[in-house]
């Protein structure tokens, strides 16, 4: 890279903070002289991209718009030139950089996430196939779909599991889909179907064309109209959680199920090739996918699960943020009552972008859509085991937006640390403190509820103690526990689960050790015990913020599940 050329991706870079009145002209300018740039190295290549990708979501003008798409259409070729000069590429393959036109992910997936791929974009992928590796998973797996192998691999050392499937299916770049497509006909379950196939451990590669638009080069959506920034970027300072979630409701669109399949498999497509998935990216509702205009070129979509994939207690909620068609986050949110746990993750290339801005209009919608007032985030996010958010101070973005952590001896250590930061201009917040306030949650909460209520609460502690009550009185066996506490439940309830749906009667199979753990439960009134019954049922109803609402207003229930919760 020559030394002009260097200068000029500095100043790119620096362009991501230079917005207000005469920006866009030089801004243009820059770009219309990198036309020509040929860069000699994977760490310049991405840093020119994912400067072009943000100006591409955050643009000062049209002509930015413009020129980001036509040089961010020359990447592929930048990548094939680098490849060919025999340069190191390794970076390009790297979780935080993956998923540039002209390159290929590898990854092992899950059964749903390869065969969504499969069927979506089975010209672009393959398999590096190690199955000979892994003889006692193929020795174990195999000879139910494939007559005579026992024959081999139960009393031979050297069987040759991919001639045998190569045979079965018609050749080799046919063993995959045959293979997923008889998983899809097995009279099995999803999870069984599930951990058949990752037992099997199969290596899958996408090649990211430049035509493909999953890439994160070209993956785009078109909306009617781009907004151009012609002032500074709101910065954090600006953002009031308070005035946020007081503000009016976000307009919302509910999306036709073909466009909420769309919307899933942008989602899937842009996580993928970052290697991630999220549970209710893979698993989303189409059915019921929402879209929130959030005003300066942000869209929100939200969906829930299909009632089939539902958690057993808590109900789930998943999005995406879209820029100007440019994804830039997804988001995940798991409730119980007026509690919700709430994951945001911003993609590396978007994260100087309003970030703080466009938090708080996500936790407006998820607001809006389940009423609950008490956020808490994960202890990953904050910087557990995840060194990336230890270095960008996420502990901070946090608090200054006013979450408290939930540790009386935790928030002892901020407010510390606090009157250090205010007494000491240029004072850090070492990695070694970061590390210990990212130990446990913190919470943001508002309304009229009590505060605090959910510091010491987890979910886990619920299952555990429904472990500890099948281990003591049904000898551990799970079966028996289901079948007794059902009985019961029904009985205290007065009712009977075998005139429900398949999928209400599940419901009640899962609530049913829970509120075996409940001793007042007898005694509550009907009305309560009626109320009860709706939630059950509810949990698998087409909208799940519904459960959530239903919870809302059953103090007793709340105040039951708060009690087993707390238990360490």
């Amino acid at each position: 890279m020559t030394r002009h050329l260097a200068s000029d991706l500095a100043d790119l870079e620096a362009a991501k903070s230079q917005y207000g009145p005469g920006c866009a002209a030089p801004v243009e300018k820059l770009l219309a002289a990198m036309r020509k740039g040929a860069f000699a190295d994977a760490e310049s290549l991405i840093r020119f991209h994912d400067a072009l990708l943000f100006l591409r979501a955050f643009p000062q003008s049209r002509n930015v718009v413009a020129l980001t798409e036509e040089l961010l259409g020359g990447i592929e070729q930048q990548v094939m030139r680098l490849r060919d000069s025999g340069a190191d590429m390794d970076l390009l393959d790297s979780e935080e950089f993956s998923g540039i036109a002209g390159t290929a992910i590898e990854d092992t997936l899950t059964y749903e996430v390869a065969r969504w791929l499969a069927l979506r974009h089975r010209r672009e992928i393959g398999v590096a196939w190690e199955l000979d590796e892994q003889s006692r998973q193929m020795s174990s797996s195999l000879p139910q779909l494939l007559p005579l192998l026992g024959d081999d691999c139960f009393v031979e050392a050297d069987t040759p599991y991919l001639e045998w499937l190569s045979q079965a299916a018609g050749g080799e770049s046919r063993i995959l889909p045959w293979l997923l497509q008889r998983l899809e006909n097995a009279p099995l379950t999803i999870l069984q179907k599930a951990a058949w196939y990752d037992a099997l451990q199969i290596d899958i590669s996408w090649e990211l064309g430049n035509s493909s638009t999953a890439s994160r080069t070209h993956a785009r959506r078109n909306p009617s109209k781009l907004y151009y920034h012609k002032a500074p970027l709101l910065r954090r300072q600006q953002v009031s959680l308070p005035q946020e979630l007081n503000s009016p409701p976000l307009p919302l669109r509910k999306l036709s199920p073909k466009q909420g399949e769309d919307i899933l498999d942008f989602v899937r497509e842009a996580l993928t090739v970052r290697y991630r998935e999220l549970y209710g990216t893979t698993r989303g509702d189409p059915t019921q996918v929402i879209e929130a205009d959030a005003g300066r070129g942000v869209h929100l979509f939200l969906w829930g699960l299909p009632p089939g994939r539902r958690l057993p207690l808590r109900a789930y909620h998943a999005g995406l943020t879209v820029k100007n068609g440019v994804p830039i986050n997804y988001i995940e949110g798991i409730s119980l009552c007026e509690w919700m746990e709430v994951g945001f993750n911003t993609f590396y290339a978007f994260r100087d972008g309003e970030t703080a801005w466009i938090y708080s209009r996500v936790l407006h919608l998820l607001h809006q859509l389940t009423h609950v007032t008490c956020f808490s985030v994960y202890p990953y996010q904050l910087g557990e085991g995840n060194e990336e958010a230890i270095k960008s101070g996420a502990f901070w973005f946090y608090r200054k937006l006013g979450f408290r952590p939930g540790k009386p001896e935790l928030l002892a250590m901020t407010e510390k640390e606090e009157a250090r930061i205010a007494a000491r201009p240029g004072y850090r917040t070492s990695a070694r403190v970061l590390r210990k306030l990212a130990a446990e949650h913190v919470f943001y909460e508002f309304g009229d509820e009590t505060q605090g209520l959910w510091d010491s609460f987890a979910t886990r502690n619920i299952g555990f103690a429904v472990q500890r009550l099948m281990a003591k009185k049904f000898k551990g066996n799970p079966e028996k526990m289901r079948r007794d506490t059902t009985a019961s439940l029904a009985r205290i309830l007065r009712v009977d689960p075998d005139n429900w749906s398949p999928l209400e009667q599940s419901s009640f199979a899962n609530f049913a050790p829970v509120l075996s753990l409940v001793p007042d439960l007898p005694r509550w009134t009907k009305i309560e015990q009626q109320a009860v019954v709706q939630i059950v049922r509810a949990k698998v109803s087409p909208i799940e913020a519904d459960y959530l609402r239903l919870l809302q207003r059953h103090p007793k229930l709340k105040e039951a599940l708060l009690r087993l919760g707390w238990q360490a």
